[in-house]
């Protein structure tokens, strides 16, 4: 009996892209994990650079004010819409 190679290598990809989108992976160095939204929350991985730049300081400011900083999601929760959140991180990434 014999294996088809290309089935395997399809399947190596596909659960490559599986695990990459998971929510479970890995955050790399030099970066956090923080969800945002305002009914469901999406979990979102930031440079820790932007920690920098006050505006996001400030969201950090509200953020401990509505949920403090031991949530139960495992990371930071910024309170948010998911739309402004991806606004101001392109908009310090670019500056």
């Amino acid at each position: 009996m014999g294996f088809r190679l290309p089935r395997i290598v399809n399947a190596k990809r596909s659960l490559k892209r599986t695990l990459s989108s998971s929510e479970t992976t890995v955050v790399p160095r030099g970066h956090f994990a923080v969800y945002v939204g305002e009914a469901e929350k999406k979990r979102f991985v930031v440079p820790i650079s932007l920690l920098k730049h006050p505006s996001f300081q400030t969201l950090l400011s509200e953020a401990e004010e509505e949920f403090g900083f031991d949530h139960p999601m495992g990371a930071l929760t910024i309170p948010c819409s998911e739309e402004a959140f991806g606004d101001l991180t392109r908009n310090l990434r670019s500056s």
